[in-house]
């Protein structure tokens, strides 16, 4: 058996050289895949602006590029491709823009973006959160980009559209309306508040992608003393990038003022008794399928701990309604 251990660690480090070695391959050749198609589309876009292609061939050209193409080279030139093709080149102009970690996939589907602010926000916040293809699906369809514009001005939507989405203070981590549609929870179904809770955390994987970059997950009921009573903060994590806990609430139906006084309670308990040194001061999320604005600003008003309610909804946001506030938003700025 002690024959075996120095072979057996011969096979772990070959193992582990291969994987590397076919993982660097692999992103070799999605880099050169990528800049081809981008050459590609260059020539197409080229060629048309120097009027061949209107005076030659019309619409007709990437229809006859297609058969031409794919009669010589073979399957991956459709006339559907190539228009992605040339739409990629037209949309990312400069190479050098092009990121080494996106892969073809990933920019096809960056591509079904509807306009240039959208299609640059989710090519930046991809690279920067190493989103999966499937990943980058699920955070289109439940609208991301429109949900953090929408609160904030033309300039902050300018800024997230060309950098992505910096987390920097601990407003920049909330969503309003955060979308739990991977729940599977019909919008008829009658959930309590311990069931909502216990499906997130049953799919915590996609939970934290809906919350963002940086939370780590502490714990559910968590359990706090005082006075000979116990109270229990639904949901802990804690937030590497911002260095502070994070206490979430669930609320099944509308948010009331005791709700955001509860979590004014536990945000002053953690910060006494649980912070250490280094922790900067607690985040309190108040997550309610329904929330008065009116109220909120009242029951928030003077407090000086970093507490926000925010709602929650079970399926994809609308998109047209989303994307009509959004321009209704730059258009108000620019007057």
């Amino acid at each position: 058996m002690k024959e075996m251990q120095p072979y057996n660690g011969l096979i772990r480090q070959i193992g582990e050289l291969l994987k590397t070695g076919r993982e660097q391959a692999g992103r070799a050749i999605n880099t050169i895949l990528v800049q081809t198609y981008w050459q590609i589309g260059k020539h197409i876009v080229e060629f048309e602006q120097g009027g061949k292609a209107k005076a030659e061939y019309g619409a007709e050209l990437l229809d006859r590029l297609s058969k031409d193409l794919t009669l010589e080279f073979g399957k991956g030139f459709s006339r559907s491709n190539l228009f992605q093709i040339r739409q990629f080149y037209s949309r990312f102009p400069k190479v050098q823009t092009l990121s080494g970690q996106l892969s073809w996939s990933h920019y096809t589907e960056i591509l079904k973006a509807d306009n240039d602010l959208e299609i640059s926000f989710y090519a930046r916040q991809c690279e920067k959160e190493n989103w999966s293809v499937r990943e980058l699906k699920r955070q289109m369809k439940s609208m991301l980009f429109h949900r953090l514009a929408l609160s904030k001005d033309k300039a902050g939507v300018l800024q997230i559209a060309e950098q992505g989405a910096e987390i920097q203070k601990p407003a920049d981590i909330i969503k309003d309306p955060y979308v739990f549609e991977f729940l599977g929870i019909s919008q008829q179904f009658h959930y309590k508040e311990g069931e909502l809770e216990e499906k997130l955390i049953r799919n915590l994987e996609e939970f934290l992608l809906e919350l963002g970059k940086g939370f780590a997950f502490i714990g559910r009921q968590y359990r706090i003393s005082l006075a000979n009573r116990h109270f229990f903060v639904d949901l802990v994590f804690y937030h590497r990038i911002l260095k502070c806990f994070v206490l979430i609430d669930l609320k099944r139906g509308e948010i009331e003022h005791n709700d955001i006084g509860q979590m004014n309670l536990y945000l002053n308990y953690f910060a006494r008794e649980e912070n250490v040194e280094g922790d900067n001061p607690p985040i309190g999320i108040v997550l309610g399928a329904y929330k008065d604005h009116i109220l909120v600003e009242y029951a928030t008003e003077n407090i000086s701990n970093q507490l926000f309610v925010s709602k929650y909804q079970l399926y994809l946001p609308d998109k047209a309604e989303l994307s009509a506030e959004l321009e209704k938003l730059l258009e108000d700025d620019t007057n």
